[in-house]
C-alpha cells in the first residue's frame, strides 16, 4: 500500500456558504498531477485550526455531486472550530478520471485522501501538527487504508460504519451481487481471492495494521443492513491484537447512515479529536 504521494495545490473555486462561525467554498487540489475537488469548510476567527479531512462513502459517480456524502459532517466540524475538507475523490464531481482498478481497490481514493492531507498542511490557516481523518462506510476503508500507508501523516482517525478492513469481504457483499460483471473483470485479471491469496492480502488495511501509530475510533450501528457491526467488532479485535490504540463504540438501533444517535456521535467524536489532537 505503501507509495509516494504528493498533495498540494489546494485553491478554492466559488463561495458556497457562509454562517457566523465558517465559510464553505468549492476547491480543488493536486495529487501526483492530478486534479481532486472537493468542499473545503473554514471556520471564522484567528488561526491557525486543526484540521480534518472526510472521506465519504460510496455514492454512485454518475449522481454523486460536489461535497456530496457528509454534509452534516462538514457543519459540524466547522462550527466546531475544525477546518474541514471532503474530498470527492477522483472519478467523482470535477475531479480527473479514475481507472477501473483504481476505483475497485479504493487505492486511488486513498492516495486522494492522503494528498488532501498534504495540501491542507500547506496552507497558512490550517496548524500542520494538529490533523485527523473521519471516514463513514467506503470512507471508513479509505480512511484505514490511509493510516497503513502513512502512518504518521495524521494525529488521529475516526470511522463511521465502515465496511470491512478485510479486502475480500467487500468484494462479496458489494461488488459480486451489485456489479457481477465488474467481478468477473477483476477476478480475470488478478485471479480470484483462492487463487491469488497475496494479492488479496496486500490490498487488506488489516495485513498492515502493525503499522498503525494513531488512535482509532470506531463507531457503528448495531442495526446497521449494509456494512455488518461484526466488520467493526473484527477490524477494532485486530488493531488491539497489533498494537494499536482502538476504541470501538457500538449504537444500539442505529442503522447504516445514523439517525436518532447522530448528534452524540458527533458529541463523542468531537471530544475524542479535541482530546488527541490536543485542542
Amino acid at each position: 500500500m505503501r507509495e509516494d504521494v504528493r498533495g498540494g495545490g489546494l485553491r478554492t473555486t466559488a463561495q458556497l456558504a457562509e454562517t457566523d462561525r465558517w465559510t464553505g467554498y468549492a476547491a480543488a487540489y493536486r495529487v501526483n498531477g492530478a486534479t481532486v475537488t472537493g468542499e473545503l469548510l473554514v471556520p471564522k476567527g484567528e488561526g491557525p485550526f486543526p484540521a480534518l479531512v472526510l472521506n465519504h462513502g460510496y455514492i454512485d459517480p454518475a449522481i454523486y455531486t460536489l461535497g456530496r456524502g457528509m454534509s452534516r459532517e462538514q457543519e459540524w466540524f466547522a462550527a466546531a472550530g475544525f477546518v474541514v475538507l471532503h474530498t470527492d475523490y477522483r472519478g467523482h464531481a470535477g475531479s480527473d478520471p479514475v481507472s477501473p482498478m483504481g476505483r475497485e481497490t479504493r487505492l486511488v481514493y486513498t492516495r486522494d485522501a492522503i494528498g488532501a492531507v498534504k495540501a491542507l498542511k500547506r496552507m497558512d490557516y490550517v496548524d500542520a501538527d494538529r490533523t485527523a481523518f473521519v471516514g463513514r462506510s467506503m470512507g471508513g476503508g479509505v480512511t484505514l487504508n490511509a493510516i497503513v500507508a502513512e502512518p504518521d501523516l495524521v494525529d488521529a482517525a475516526v470511522v463511521f460504519a465502515s465496511v470491512s478492513s478485510r479486502f475480500v469481504d467487500n468484494l462479496r457483499q458489494f461488488t459480486e451481487p451489485n456489479r457481477p460483471e465488474g467481478a468477473r473483470a477483476f477476478y480475470d485479471e488478478h485471479g480470484t481471492p483462492e487463487e491469488s491469496p497475496r494479492f488479496y492480502r496486500d490490498l487488506s488495511s488489516r495485513t498492515f495494521f502493525d503499522r498503525v501509530e494513531v488512535p482509532v475510533m470506531l463507531h457503528h450501528g448495531t442495526s446497521d443492513d449494509v456494512c455488518p457491526p461484526a466488520w467493526s467488532r473484527q477490524t477494532d479485535r485486530l488493531l488491539r491484537e497489533a498494537g494499536a490504540r482502538s476504541t470501538l463504540v457500538e449504537w444500539p438501533g442505529e442503522q447504516h447512515a445514523f439517525g436518532p444517535r447522530f448528534a452524540d456521535s458527533m458529541r463523542r467524536t468531537v471530544a475524542f479529536l479535541r482530546r488527541h489532537l490536543e485542542v
